[in-house]
């Protein structure tokens, strides 16, 4: 089966938000970003990595728990969830490419961000705690929602990915930072 066509690249190569191109096939199962020939490092995600590369698992249990998917491919929420919560949120700076056709590159999909594996990090964690938000407001209990609204005020994103990432001990030679 052929490969489809990749918008702004050829079969082989998937056009970034930067206006460069990557070959499919350089980007392997165990790539969380690359050195863009733009300058920028570029995060990269693919639907193989769990979302534990992210947050912790009993918070991932808990999103498995709380939200419903609509999906029959993907029933549980999972890694592609989280990127489409990012793709929604920055739509011009991540690319994503299907590639569930093509037996030779070892992933199904592929999202690429404009921005470093860092930065997404911090953003997956910030839209996480937005969705929670969303979540409590909609408890009806005054109460807990402003239990909650403190206790983010206390939350710092960066520290606590910092702390998650050397916890899991991400190192540039994890695949999964």
């Amino acid at each position: 089966m052929t490969q489809p066509r990749v918008p702004g690249g050829d079969d082989n190569t998937l056009e970034l938000a930067c206006g460069e191109t990557v070959g499919l096939g350089e980007l392997d199962l165990g790539m969380r970003e690359f050195d863009c020939d733009c300058g920028e490092t570029h995060a990269v995600v693919m639907d193989v990595h769990p979302p534990e590369r992210f947050l912790p698992e009993f918070l991932v249990d808990v999103l498995r728990e709380a939200i419903e998917t609509t999906s029959e491919e993907m029933p549980e929420f999972d890694t592609p969830h989280l990127l489409g919560v990012v793709l929604e949120e920055f739509p011009e700076a991540v690319v994503t490419h299907d590639a569930s056709g093509d037996g030779d590159v070892g992933y199904a999909m592929v999202w690429v961000a404009d921005f470093d594996s860092r930065r997404l990090h911090e953003t997956i964690v910030e839209l996480v705690v937005e969705l929670m938000e969303h979540a409590v407001s909609h408890a009806e209990d005054g109460d807990a929602l402003s239990r909650f609204e403190a206790e983010m005020m206390r939350f710092d994103v960066e520290e606590f990915v910092d702390q998650y990432r050397a916890e899991r001990d991400l190192e540039a030679e994890d695949p999964y930072a």
